[in-house]
């Protein structure tokens, strides 16, 4: 999503809530740019959260106004300023790495992994 523009994080979002349907509903307190919706690589079904891009801040601030909080599917959405933290939420997947060399170590696997995303990787075994 592009820096230039104001960018809304939604929240709370059903299953069967759309991108075409996201864009429909925010289009109604301003224009709005783009529309994404993290989707799980696995399921390939959103995460229940996703972004609004609008052309100003005074659409993302009455968007935010009049958006937040309203049912969807039966479901109360949030709405608030997208940050830097939003766009990068945890995924909470899993990796298996197998059929590695006996010398590599938990500690070697772990230093390997560690700068991935600025988060420290948890190892259960």
């Amino acid at each position: 999503l592009g820096a230039a523009y104001a960018t809304v994080y939604v929240g709370g979002l059903d299953e069967k809530v759309s991108e075409p349907l996201l864009w429909e509903l925010f289009l109604q307190a301003g224009p709005v740019v783009n529309t994404h919706m993290p989707k799980d690589r696995v399921t390939g079904q959103h995460q229940g959260y996703g972004f609004v891009e609008f052309l100003s801040e005074e659409d993302a601030d009455y968007a935010i106004k009049i958006m937040n909080m309203i049912k969807l599917y039966g479901k109360p959405i949030r709405v608030n300023k997208a940050s830097a933290h939003n766009k990068n939420l945890d995924v909470g997947a899993n990796i298996f790495i197998g059929n590695l060399d006996p010398e590599i170590d938990e500690k070697l696997l772990y230093d390997t992994f560690k700068g991935l995303q600025g988060r420290a990787a948890r190892l259960s075994g």
